[in-house]
């Protein structure tokens, strides 16, 4: 029977943990701020700066804490495969997530994360899967067809920026696919303590003083927690097909419902996954398109072909056919990967590379880096959706490419990403033209979730 209390195994630390990672080559930075300010203000440089400096395998001390980073295939292999199940995903996310998520399937490990991994995978189905694309299907079209509406009678087209767009439907899009709250007035609550809580992972403030990012994230749990509590009793006798009625009829594997608590923390976590790391990657790809229209056409030629009738909805069978989105989508989070770096905690001493690295130490892989090693990925500024043929790929390490993760923790809802991601794409593409102004580059914040930080200014024709 699954337990209430995490059942991860004991960490080993070694004592003087500062002191046992000395053989370790890297920087610890400035005096309690570390090495937190450059990584901030240039991720991407700062990595390759220590990798050319001290190798694959090196420390830091950033954010509070100290660690080992794991550059490369071999490094994200190691960690997310874990054959020896000796790298903690609770311990190396719990600093950033139990305040606000916690008991999310990130915050467990090994046997128990397998048994509730297992429970809710019963939600991502066939069955059910086809009744949240229809909700995206029609959520999606009618809020292109607004923002359509926003530049009636200002002449050919609309401007606005698209990633407080794309975020604001992703999240109505959660509540109805997830939730069954339908979109616009109803959702407002739930959606500003979802915003709040998201914030608050990432917050300087890690205790929740008031006025703080952690105090309303804290606070936007209270109210989060209280809408489920109040709807998990009514879902469970009702039949509807939304995400959280799926989790309240859903049983473990000795027969048992999930309790309130289990499904208030999965429903948090799940909610946060699927609307800002999809948020992230439609709006890398949408910036994307806009700069190669040749992209736009293919993509556009490929869903024409599908035969559907103009304004229809996409067909849930036909996502398969959808090879060139795909891969287009694919490219955009190998250069933006929705999760840059990726934390865990070494339950007990391993090796790698030659190095002994003793049991406590905070672990780090970074998708980033592995993304833009031009060893594996010749010219990585350049978008190239072919590098995703099914011939390039067999070419590659498997661990080249982890913007869902790996292994055990592989990112439950992936299939829920592409539908979602295919979806909205086909509406866009069927419908509008998308552009940048001449020589246009969006600036991107990439901790804890990369976004535009000028909120990627577009304009859409129709067509």
């Amino acid at each position: 029977m699954l337990s209430a209390t995490s059942t991860s195994p004991a960490i080993t630390r070694t004592p003087g943990q500062r002191h046992a990672l000395a053989h370790i080559p890297g920087e610890d930075g400035w005096p309690v701020i570390g090495n937190t300010l450059k990584l901030l203000r240039d991720p991407i440089g700062t990595v390759e700066t220590f990798h050319a400096r001290y190798g694959p395998v090196y420390r830091s001390r950033a954010f509070g804490y100290r660690s080992v980073s794991l550059l490369g295939p071999e490094g994200n292999e190691l960690v997310l495969f874990d054959r020896e199940k000796n790298f903690s995903s609770a311990a190396g996310w719990g600093p950033v997530l139990d305040q606000v998520f916690p008991r999310g399937l990130m915050l467990m490990d090994f046997e128990e994360h397998r048994l509730h991994r297992k429970a809710l995978g019963v939600a991502f189905k066939t069955g059910p899967m086809k009744s949240y694309h229809d909700a995206l299907n029609d959520g999606i079209s009618r809020r292109i067809a607004e923002w359509h509406l926003e530049g009636e009678g200002q002449g050919a087209g609309v401007e606005f920026a698209f990633y407080p767009h794309i975020k604001q439907l992703t999240l109505d899009l959660a509540a109805t696919s997830f939730l069954g709250i339908g979109l616009g007035e109803g959702a407002r609550d739930v959606n500003r303590a979802f915003v709040d809580m998201v914030a608050a992972a990432v917050g300087v403030v890690r205790k929740p003083v008031p006025g703080t990012q952690m105090w309303r994230g804290v606070n936007g749990r209270k109210v989060i927690s209280a809408f489920f509590a109040d709807e998990i009793p009514k879902r469970r006798t009702g039949n509807g097909a939304d995400l959280l009625s799926e989790l309240c009829r859903t049983t473990k594997e000795d027969g048992t419902l999930l309790t309130v608590q289990e499904i208030i923390d999965h429903m948090s976590f799940l909610m946060m996954a699927a609307h800002d790391t999809l948020t992230s990657s439609v709006s890398s790809l949408v910036y994307h398109l806009a700069v190669h229209p040749e992209w736009q056409d293919k993509l556009r030629q490929e869903m024409l072909a599908l035969g559907v009738v103009a304004g229809a909805n996409l067909p849930y069978e036909r996502l398969g056919d959808l090879e060139l989105i795909e891969m287009a989508f694919k490219e955009s989070m190998r250069i933006n990967p929705p999760v840059p770096a990726i934390p865990r905690r070494a339950v007990r001493d391993f090796q790698f590379k030659g190095f002994d690295i003793p049991g406590g130490t905070g672990v780090g892989i970074n998708p980033l880096f592995t993304h833009r090693m031009p060893s594996i990925w010749p010219e990585p500024d350049k978008f190239d959706p072919l590098r995703f043929t099914d011939d390039a790929v067999r070419g590659r390490h498997r661990y080249a490419w982890v913007p869902f993760g790996g292994g055990a923790h592989m990112c439950l809802g992936l299939h829920f990403a592409y539908m979602q991601a295919k979806t909205f794409f086909f509406h866009l593409l069927t419908t509008s033209r998308v552009s940048v102004a001449p020589d246009y580059a969006p600036r991107w914040q990439m901790w804890p979730i990369p976004k535009p930080t000028d909120g990627l200014p577009i304009r859409i024709e129709r067509i």
